[in-house]
């Protein structure tokens, strides 16, 4: 029996009012379930982010309910429970910038993460090194930002994501800034992190070269979640993953 990580029925977000209202939800419905890697296609301004935050719980919508791993947490606009506290434990979130903190380590970033949700010591320490050698950033785990490329800095930031081992992880364009190739291994990323940790991962993406990677293909457009759609078969079998990361430029 599969069991839905995060789902929404009849979302429904308005912003503005009179001759400026623009619906950016209307009455959408999805769900994710575990191991479960699924993109969120759509024009700017098709209501992808929109989704995406309230499925977070950042920006309720007006209307309609969500439901975390089986737990309603909101109904028409109102939480249901201590949302900043769900937020620490059970979502991550990756942007389209990694957004990591300039001075401090790659090892103390993702110690930052587990620390807010009262993680300290010796086993958090083995926590972020364990994380960061998962993602192949291991070897730069004592190097700031400004000393990684930008593939290493997004995986850093995909290890602060799941620090806290969420069941839940968000990422909004998480590839725009990379190369074609850095975009692959992140994407690639995501699906294993689905696959190996059994997380439900939804990521909006322009990025139409990537889609074999997904499960699952929703799209978006005017605020209505138009269809979802199976992946369309790789036409060359998936790269596999730079097997020395930490030494790409």
């Amino acid at each position: 029996m599969h069991h839905a990580v995060i789902r929404a029925e009849s979302l429904r977000k308005v912003y503005g009012e009179g001759d400026t209202e623009v619906v950016a939800l209307r009455d959408v419905s999805i769900s994710t379930e575990r191991g479960e890697v699924a993109a969120l296609l759509g024009p700017s301004g098709s209501g992808k982010s929109t989704l995406l935050t309230a499925l977070g719980l950042l920006n309720l919508p007006e209307r309609g309910r969500i439901w975390l791993a089986g737990r309603p947490v909101v109904a028409d606009g109102v939480a249901l429970t201590d949302l900043a506290a769900v937020r620490r434990s059970m979502i991550g979130f990756v942007f389209q910038k990694a957004n990591l903190i300039p001075f401090l380590t790659a090892r103390e970033n993702v110690l930052l993460a587990l620390q807010l949700n009262d993680r300290v010591g010796r086993s958090a320490g083995a926590r972020a090194q364990e994380l960061l050698g998962y993602l192949g950033v291991g070897g730069r785990a004592d190097h700031y930002p400004e000393q990684l490329s930008g593939g290493q800095q997004q995986r850093v930031a995909i290890a602060r994501a799941l620090a806290n081992r969420p069941p839940l992880i968000l990422a909004d364009e998480p590839t725009a800034a990379l190369d074609s190739h850095r975009g692959r291994d992140v994407m690639e990323l995501f699906k294993r992190i689905a696959h190996e940790q059994g997380a439900a991962v939804v990521v909006v993406t322009h990025d139409h070269r990537t889609l074999d990677v997904f499960d699952t293909i929703h799209e978006m457009e005017d605020g209505v979640l138009t269809r979802a759609a199976a992946p369309p078969p790789a036409h060359a079998p998936p790269r596999t993953a730079d097997p020395n990361p930490e030494a790409s430029p």
